[in-house]
């Protein structure tokens, strides 16, 4: 049989797949349970050096997510500069502070207690990678026309996921941080009107003495329902 074929003028390629046991299934689907089980947002980094050619992979394994029309609405600025994250350091613990003291409600800041954060985020600094995720909202054809994306938010939060269990999967650790309003990373890193950020992930190894509040995922029944 032919690898490749013509539909409605568009090239497609045969896609196959093993099909496993179910003893196999289950093995590999509880095994990869486990792991990520124990991912964990993580707010202690250490400053050890990880190789560029590991954040390019985690970068192209993020960039696998599907996407709505394949439009791929998505671009991952890594930081590594000092000075850079510096800046990022400076306009992110503006927002909070701002954030914590006016924007917050007391129900929200109750809710945030156990998990030990405040405004200050010196991990900003301390990682070796910052990875920024921005939206591209459109995009601009050849004569210069504005062509929308679709499904934009929905796309790059896939994107994100893929990346947080790639940042994982690779030994090292991470944090969704979503300084409100992120509009300054925009201007920090002079990126065009068409992109928005989205997420700020530093990503490194955990400090040698690292903590994380103990707590516990939701049940299986509590989050699922089958039909």
């Amino acid at each position: 049989m032919p690898d490749k074929k013509i539909i409605e003028d568009h090239p497609y390629i045969r896609y196959s797949k093993p099909i496993l046991s179910d003893e196999e299934m289950l093995e590999r689907s509880f095994s990869f349970f486990e792991a990520m089980d124990s991912r964990r947002s993580v707010r202690e980094f250490s400053d050890r050096p990880v190789p560029r050619k590991v954040i390019e992979n985690l970068i192209k394994t993020a960039s696998t997510a599907p996407s709505g029309a394949h439009k791929q609405p998505w671009t991952f600025c890594v930081v590594e500069n000092p000075a850079i994250k510096k800046q990022i350091r400076i306009a992110a613990e503006e927002e909070e502070l701002e954030s914590y003291e006016s924007r917050m409600s007391s129900d929200w800041l109750e809710d945030l207690k156990p998990l030990g954060t405040d405004w200050r985020k010196p991990f900003l600094e301390t990682a070796p990678y910052l990875i920024i995720v921005f939206r591209r909202i459109y995009e601009f054809d050849a004569e210069g026309k504005k062509k929308n994306n679709y499904y934009v938010q929905e796309s790059v939060g896939i994107a994100a996921g893929f990346l947080l269990a790639a940042i994982h999967q690779a030994g090292l650790v991470s944090l969704t941080h979503t300084p409100s309003p992120m509009n300054f990373l925009t201007k920090t890193l002079s990126r065009p009107e068409n992109e928005k950020p989205f997420l700020l992930i530093p990503v490194g190894y955990p400090a040698e003495e690292c903590w994380v509040p103990d707590i516990k995922r939701k049940r299986l029944e509590d989050i699922c329902v089958f039909y």
